[in-house]
């Protein structure tokens, strides 16, 4: 009755010996370390040496000292050479006996960051409602102050400077409504995500023709429910970001991939969906600066010399107003941003 139990349990357990050989481990942790029993026990797991052995030096120290150890956030790479995060317990049972209890954190890692970046989002869309109200109200009595002023000065040669503070009332106007994302009604139909990632290679090419842009498409994938336009503008902001990236930083034999899959039983922010749509692009740049990377998505936040720091912050926006986001991950030489949203109603 105890085995089935175990066998029953969501929790991953195993059972060691003294040499940390795998004598017995339950389906939960057969499907979260990627083996089968019959094929490990009596062998040792090179995935419980963790990436930096830490793990097997927990295991070692609980046996010799007959102590009951738990290590949080450990890291494990698996035969298939992914890796995953973990909590782990490792409890003596006799000279000869350890057992392990395993439980993954990546889910709810990735749904706290995800959380957090939907937060910060909010705070964002406040800060930038509140900040346009205070610099458009001036702006505009600047405005129209300027052109009262042209219309009474005698001299043309002056107008000349009350010409250039109007233009530069509207470009910090223009800045203010950029920064506050799309302002036009969605419509929100079904839509072909690839015909999305054609247009945008289409016009990134036209841009970059030296970079070299791979298509990896699922052809499956339903369609989802959104605004093309929007979407369209979401994709190439950020697209264009990582190729002007690569061109400042002259990466050699500059890579862009274009991924479409279909990610099942996956968590939004709080919510859990059936099925949803991820579009990923992936370059081979030098990377984001550790310093950028939990701002990133920030208005007037860049990592580039000429950006205006707007592009992400508004892609963000979009996939926000589509129930969705972006993740990104990056490393020099691999970044890969990832746009997700719901695939429930298109399915």
């Amino acid at each position: 009755m105890y085995q089935r139990l175990i066998e029953h349990l969501t929790t991953a357990v195993l059972l060691l010996d003294g040499a940390l050989r795998v004598r017995w481990l339950n389906p939960a942790a057969e499907a979260l370390l990627a083996v089968s029993l019959g094929r490990v026990q009596g062998s040792c797991l090179e995935c419980l040496a963790g990436v930096n052995g830490e793990v097997a030096d927990v295991l070692t120290k609980a046996r010799v000292e007959f102590h009951p150890f738990t290590q949080r956030e450990a890291v494990l790479r698996l035969s298939s050479g992914d890796t995953i995060t973990v909590d782990f317990t490792v409890t003596p049972l006799s000279d000869d006996e350890l057992l392990l209890e395993i439980e993954p954190r990546d889910r709810l890692l990735r749904i706290s960051r995800e959380e957090a970046l939907i937060a910060r989002q909010e705070t964002i869309k406040v800060l930038s409602r509140g900040l346009a109200h205070e610099v458009k109200n001036p702006l505009g009595g600047i405005r129209g102050a300027a052109q009262l002023l042209e219309r009474d000065l005698p001299d043309p040669q002056l107008a000349e400077f009350t010409r250039i503070i109007v233009e530069e009332a509207d470009r910090l106007r223009d800045l203010v409504d950029r920064m506050l994302g799309p302002n036009q009604p969605e419509r929100h139909t079904p839509l072909n995500i690839h015909k999305v990632l054609e247009r945008v290679r289409t016009l990134l090419l036209a841009e970059q023709p030296l970079v070299s842009i791979q298509r990896d498409y699922d052809p499956s994938l339903p369609e989802p429910i959104g605004d093309e336009a929007q979407l369209i503008q979401a994709v190439l902001n950020v697209a264009r970001n990582a190729v002007e990236a690569m061109s400042e930083s002259a990466t050699a034999d500059p890579q862009l991939t274009l991924r479409t899959r279909a990610r099942r039983q996956f968590t939004l922010g709080a919510e859990r969906h059936r099925l949803v749509c991820e579009v990923a692009i992936i370059d081979n740049g030098p990377g984001i600066p550790p310093q950028l990377r939990e701002t990133l998505f920030y208005p007037m936040v860049s990592g580039r010399a000429e950006g205006s720091g707007l592009g992400l912050s508004i892609a963000q926006s979009i996939l926000h107003q589509h129930q969705g986001l972006i993740e990104c991950d990056s490393e020099p030489g691999r970044t890969e941003f990832r746009l997700l949203m719901p695939l429930d109603a298109a399915s």
